[in-house]
């Protein structure tokens, strides 16, 4: 199969998208480049303009090259020759199984989990109520009639749309005024509102092998500039601290992994996933699972294969293998 990075996407998350697909072609040279535009359309991406874009957190990436055509004509040209998908993708329709469900149904060969596994997950909702039935501990919901009466009960909340990723959107809930800045926020999209937990923040990676065992990564440590591991501090920010292996007390960090397992496993999540959590004095609260987790040189999982002594290049042909192995299956099922 011809190897693809399908990259960017029309998500907001297409700047991390770049980022990632930078990362991705240093050591998959060979690959071929799709760039999935804010127009819309796929164009034949060259890797001297992607790796020439030295500003991708913060600029969308110059449109050139080859147009290829929308989405389901630059599927359709995969499927026609036998490419498989390395996904670079992030947020919105390449996360939310919309895609994962137009490659599947032209039997196109794809990296990351299938289209009901990213649907479960990309909504925070849907994934508490799954990831709770397997014993992972979540935080309460608080409905938008119920917010003032929380704020009063518990002093501080956190607002997070549902279906959102790198941090966009957050809202720390600490005065009236950010209260009302929630519900404001609500009227927009969807939109999840829990008590603020307090407690250090950590991510921990599942990885499928090729023998389809599950194995759990070092959990990651994150002590955020300002306190807040909002979209700023992830990618912008230079005082933002990120630990692997983290620096919990022994039973915390297997505890992570053993909740991050269940999680991947609850989803039905394939190849990798990195969920992250919140390590109270009460003990973990899951946040949630990311099916297409960042893979920059400043993100997490990436941090997480290094310590665990995985070559970054062999986690991508690994993932490639299965998913092309995947594409098989499901064609001999058919």
């Amino acid at each position: 199969m011809r190897t693809t990075i399908l990259f960017g996407g029309p998500s907001r998350e297409r700047l991390v998208a770049v980022a990632s697909a930078q990362s991705l072609i240093r050591v998959l040279p060979e690959a071929e480049l799709w760039f999935w535009a804010p127009d819309g359309q796929v164009y034949a991406a060259s890797q001297a303009v992607l790796l020439g874009h030295d500003r991708p957190f913060e600029l969308d990436l110059p449109t050139e090259g080859a147009p290829i055509g929308d989405i389901e004509t630059a599927l359709d040209v995969a499927a026609r020759e036998d490419r498989v998908l390395l996904l670079g993708l992030h947020g919105g329709f390449a996360e939310d199984g919309s895609l994962q469900t137009l490659c599947e149904a032209r039997g196109v060969a794809f990296t990351g989990s299938g289209s009901h596994a990213s649907w479960l997950a990309f909504s925070k909702t849907r994934a508490k109520d799954e990831v709770e039935k397997a014993g992972v501990s979540v935080p309460q919901n608080i409905g938008l009639d119920e917010a003032e009466a929380a704020f009063a009960k518990y002093g501080r909340l956190i607002a997070k749309p549902s279906e959102d990723g790198s941090s966009y959107g957050l809202i720390f809930v600490d005065t009236p005024a950010d209260l009302e800045a929630a519900r404001k926020a609500a009227t927009e999209q969807a939109y999840v509102i829990e008590p603020f937990v307090q407690g250090l923040e950590a991510t921990c990676g599942v990885l499928e092998l090729a023998s389809g065992e599950l194995i759990a990564l070092p959990p990651v440590e994150i002590r955020p500039s300002a306190g807040k591991f909002d979209y700023k501090s992830k990618y912008l920010a230079k005082d933002t601290v990120e630990i692997c292996p983290a620096t919990f007390a022994p039973e915390i960090n297997a505890a992570l992994q053993n909740q991050a397992l269940k999680a991947h496993k609850a989803l039905g999540c394939r190849g990798y996933s990195r969920s992250d959590f919140i390590v109270s004095e009460h003990g973990l609260v899951y946040l949630e699972t990311n099916t297409l987790p960042g893979l920059t040189a400043s993100s997490l999982y990436p941090k997480a294969l290094k310590a665990q002594g995985i070559d970054f290049g062999d986690f991508l042909r690994g993932q490639l293998a299965l998913a092309e192995v995947r594409a098989r299956q499901a064609e001999t099922a058919a």
